[in-house]
């Protein structure tokens, strides 16, 4: 098993491989290297690019037009009202309630609803009330699976210091976990979602891991049909974890599952409901917004060879951060969302190596007047970015006093020049082994330019803030790593087909001698690992915007559900298109 040890941009990055017996430590060129150091092996059929290629992507399914005629679901003062009676009465609930279990459960559900960023205060407040009384309650809740892993996953989840030895009562004297667990389906279930949230070298929930999969999949296989609320809960857990779920459209599903459940709060369930609608609202505002900046602004004209997706482009920015204060946020990472696609697709499909390589340099260089030596489809593209990212800056600067520019300019020019070391891997028919693939990869897959623009554009950045952001951080570099790795799950065979640069898959298969289907499990394997380092990042680094480190968590979450059954955002026709139908469009019925 592969993993990576990631160092900060400016250092000479490594890569660690594991085993059981050793590890080996090896020094790999940064991306700012020059690709010319590396040592390439000659081999006949040398691509060049000097014949344009078409990846012959599908049109856009959503035009301007349709976006402009989106109406926003009626919320009469009445109801704006009624939400504020709601926020009061659910922050009450959670102040009034004195049984652990079931606060613990309202906190559950309030967060599954999408509506705990309204009593953020009062969860927190509630959740080191509990922290402060975990010995008693521990012994109070002794043998109960359930609600030692339903308490463990909220406290961890909130950034709470819980040990894994919470649930060492839940073994045996040879240290395996109890055989009368294996039929407590509810409890099962609730240690099976805790264990996800996992850091290196805890074994015991790895061992949990494993336990509750094995005997969750049995109880699949043994259930009558008259457990099918159940058995829905534990297929879906099973296909996808709680902790690894794109959260917003987790919420449109729970919603309609909440409302099912014999013990249901009919106070939550209609808050949830109107809340949706509001928050809706304010995305098809957003969305309008961008729809008509990406009119007007003609790229994809300039750029046929490219893919149009605004709507998919304003969909991951709504993955990432979906509560209403994260509008600035939303905005400017969906518009850049679509200059990372141009520009993808010209280092990918379109441009040639020489091309490729001034463009590179002119965005290093960020001079809107010394463009001349680039071919008219570049200079429109740089033209697009640097009045974007400028005009970016600038708002920040106008209302905060900050200059973000030098960061923004940072994440494009690396991103270049990650992209630039695939179009010459590319272009010398060099397939990188797994670890100097990975190495660029993190970079090559834009994750840190969206968390650049996350770090720049939450709502209370500072010049502290700023002045921390030197280096991009772990919590960056592992969650851009997981993007990377579910990226090329759900896309390496259809570039692979039309020739594209080698993704990891094929990086394991050509370098390890092993079939596609060994080598994706390798990939799910390395991803698992790759959690665990971002839920460390998570917990060991306190100096974050908690705001930043929400999104850094949700953007691989949003990946998940992009490219879990292949390339949902090349290809968007089918679940994508059904899920921006169902998060920006179609209202829940009240």
């Amino acid at each position: 098993m592969v993993l990576l040890h990631l160092a900060s941009p400016s250092p000479a990055p490594f890569i660690v491989l594991t085993s059981p017996d050793r590890w080996l430590r090896r020094e790999l060129p940064t991306v700012q290297s020059p690709i010319d150091g590396l040592s390439f092996p000659q081999r006949r059929g040398v691509r060049a690019c000097a014949m344009r290629r078409s990846a012959n992507y599908r049109p856009s399914l959503w035009h301007n037009k349709y976006m402009q005629s989106l109406t926003s679901t009626d919320i009469i003062e009445r109801d704006a009202k009624r939400l504020d009676v709601l926020k009061e009465e659910v922050g009450r609930m959670i102040d009034e309630e004195t049984v652990v279990v079931d606060k613990l459960e309202l906190i559950d559900a309030l967060q599954q609803l999408g509506i705990a960023y309204h009593v953020e205060k009062e969860i927190k407040h509630a959740l080191d009330s509990i922290f402060s009384k975990l010995d008693d309650i521990r012994m109070e809740t002794k043998g109960n699976a359930y609600i030692i892993a339903l308490l463990f996953r909220l406290l961890r989840g909130h950034g709470f210091g819980v040990s894994q030895d919470i649930f060492d009562q839940f073994k045996d004297e040879k240290g395996s976990f109890k055989f009368n667990l294996s039929n407590q389906i509810i409890s099962l279930l609730s240690l099976y979602e805790t264990s996800y949230l996992a850091v290196e070298g805890e074994d015991t929930l790895n061992e949990a891991r494993d336990f509750t999969i094995r005997h969750l999949n049995n109880f699949l296989l043994n259930s009558l049909d008259d457990n099918y609320k159940l058995r829905d809960y534990v297929a879906r857990a099973l296909e996808q974890p709680l902790h690894w779920r794109m959260e917003r459209l987790h919420t449109r599903w729970f919603i309609d599952a909440y409302e099912k459940e014999e013990e249901m709060r009919p106070l939550l369930l209609e808050f949830a409901k109107l809340d949706f609608n509001v928050v809706q609202n304010t995305y098809k505002r957003e969305l309008k917004e961008v729809s008509r900046w990406w009119s007007n602004l003609g790229l994809w004209e300039k750029l046929s060879f490219s893919r149009d997706r605004l709507a998919e482009n304003y969909l991951w920015p709504v993955g990432w951060a979906f509560e209403p204060k994260n509008s600035t946020f939303r905005l400017a990472q969906t518009k850049a969302n679509c200059l990372i696609t141009a520009i993808d697709d010209i280092y990918d499909v379109y441009g040639s190596l020489d091309e490729l390589e001034l463009f590179t340099e002119a965005v290093d260089r960020w001079d809107a007047l010394d463009i001349k030596q680039l071919p008219e489809y570049m200079k429109v593209c740089f033209l697009a970015l640097f009045n974007t990212t400028n005009n970016t800056a600038y708002e920040t600067m106008r209302e905060k006093g900050l200059n973000i520019l030098p960061y923004l300019k940072r994440a494009w020019t690396d991103l270049c020049k990650a992209y630039l070391v695939e179009a010459k891997w590319y272009n010398k028919n060099y397939i990188p082994t797994l670890e100097e693939y990975l190495q660029n990869g993190w970079l090559s897959i834009s994750g840190h330019v969206i968390l650049s623009y996350a770090y720049c554009l939450v709502p209370d950045l500072t010049q502290h803030d700023l002045d921390l952001f030197q280096n991009y951080p772990e919590i960056m570099q592992w969650s851009s790593m997981l993007l990377r790795l579910y990226n090329d799950l759900g896309t390496s065979k259809p570039e692979h087909q039309r020739g594209d640069v080698a993704k990891s898959i094929h990086c394991c298969m050509h370098h390890e001698g092993i079939t596609e289907a060994a080598a994706r499990e390798r990939i799910k394997e390395l991803i698992y690992d790759c959690w665990k380092k971002l839920n460390g990042a998570r917990q060991m680094d306190s100096t974050f915007n908690e705001n930043f480190a929400d999104i850094a968590m949700n953007v691989p979450r949003a990946a998940h559900s992009f490219y879990f059954h292949g390339d949902g955002y090349g290809s968007p026709e089918g679940e994508t298109k059904d899920r921006i139908i169902s998060l920006l469009i179609d209202p829940v019925q009240i």
